[in-house]
């Protein structure tokens, strides 16, 4: 479509390899594997195939400028090297976002005033007038990441975050970051054809997830907007292209897909995303506690985001932990179980032995992904009705 450019995909800690992953399916060449991020090269259309459809990306940024800076000084004469008005004019807006790891610079914020200021004194210097600070809505994001002295200018191709996807009606619940969701789902080796379920699904973010994957819908599709659509090399036509071709290569699905969850709010949460989502004749969402929720015979994958004890005591959460257990040697013969949990001790209490750990991050908070293979089990479940 048009000439060869590298771009970066950021993304969260110990999804890089599922990144690459989805990248090489897209036809993204030369790709490596960085810390929270894969760079990768491909044309123009490439760039809106992978804000349309990566399920483990925050971002796709696109680098322009290379420099090396110690110093405030430097800084600034690295970013006025640019020709900004290439990218947007004075009477139009920007934000600017920087991702800071180094000795030389402490402050990311500061950094990214200092950039903004940088780019703002050449348009004032060269046509009398600069261009507004939006951080809702600009027309340009550029995104500084310092890594010790050297330095990365990046146009941000997606705008806002990948996450968020539009199915989500709240945030209330502080739930699973979408992309963290997809990330589980894909890690889990789920083949997208056999039932799937999440027995404590809160507002539903997982199961929606799998959803998608099993569907073959792309995550971009119900977002009005993306950061290159306010390019000057923008691409109507190609983008158009793209959305139907996505539209045409759904797929229908006859598999069990089961969200499930104790509490009434989230339950109806969970219910309204999945509507929003499209997927409301595809994914079952049961109020019922873990305990009781019987799944269907001839296994599948069951991923839980368990509450990791945060707010509960101690006592309960060793407890709460050993009846999930319970549970899964009772219930789910035959089930590949994913727990994701930052409570290493209340883990101790599931009394499986797990057969794979992989280390993720929810937010803040270190997680371990544990594997579980339920081969043993007494009671064979029959198919669950709402």
């Amino acid at each position: 479509m048009d000439t060869l450019r590298n771009y970066t995909a950021t993304t969260l800690f110990g999804l890089e390899n599922t990144l690459a992953t989805e990248l090489k399916q897209l036809g993204a060449k030369e790709i490596k594997e960085l810390n929270r991020a894969v760079s990768f090269v491909g044309d123009k259309h490439l760039m809106y195939k992978a804000n349309l459809w990566l399920r483990t990306a925050l971002k796709v940024l696109q680098p322009i400028h290379q420099f090396t800076a110690t110093n405030e000084e430097q800084l600034y004469n690295g970013v006025k090297q640019v020709d900004w008005s290439a990218y947007l004019s004075a009477d139009e807006t920007l934000a600017l976002e920087s991702a800071v790891n180094s000795t030389f610079f402490n402050h990311s914020k500061y950094v990214a005033l200092k950039a903004k200021d940088a780019i703002v004194d050449q348009f004032r210097n060269r046509y009398g007038r600069r261009p507004n600070v939006d951080l809702e809505n600009p027309t340009v994001r550029i995104h500084l990441h310092i890594f010790k002295d050297q330095c990365t200018l990046s146009l941000d191709s997606s705008g806002e975050s990948l996450h968020k996807r539009g199915y989500r009606t709240s945030n209330a619940l502080a739930p699973l970051s979408e992309v963290l969701a997809a990330g589980l789902v894909l890690l889990s080796g789920w083949d997208g054809q056999s039932t799937f379920i999440d027995p404590m699904c809160g507002s539903g973010t997982i199961v929606i997830e799998a959803g998608l994957i099993a569907k073959n819908m792309a995550p971009g599709m119900q977002r009005s907007h993306f950061g290159f659509m306010n390019w000057n090399d923008y691409d109507e036509d190609a983008w158009q292209e793209l959305l139907q071709a996505a539209i045409s290569n759904q797929k229908e699905t006859e598999l069990q897909l089961i969200g499930s969850d104790i509490a009434a709010g989230p339950i109806a949460l969970a219910r309204e995303n999945v509507v929003k989502a499209g997927l409301d004749e595809d994914i079952k969402i049961l109020k019922r506690p873990f305990e009781e929720l019987v799944p269907p015979v001839g296994g599948g994958t069951v991923v839980i985001n368990p509450p990791y004890g945060e707010r509960l005591e101690l006592a309960d959460v060793m407890q709460f932990y050993k009846s999930i257990g319970d549970t899964l040697k009772k219930n789910f013969d035959g089930y590949d179980v994913w727990i994701l949990s930052s409570n290493k001790e209340a883990m101790k209490n599931i009394g499986l032995r797990t057969s794979k750990k992989l280390t993720l991050y929810n937010g803040p908070l270190e997680c371990k992904f544990h594997h579980f293979s339920m081969y043993r089990g007494s009671k064979k479940g029959q198919n669950e009705e709402s």
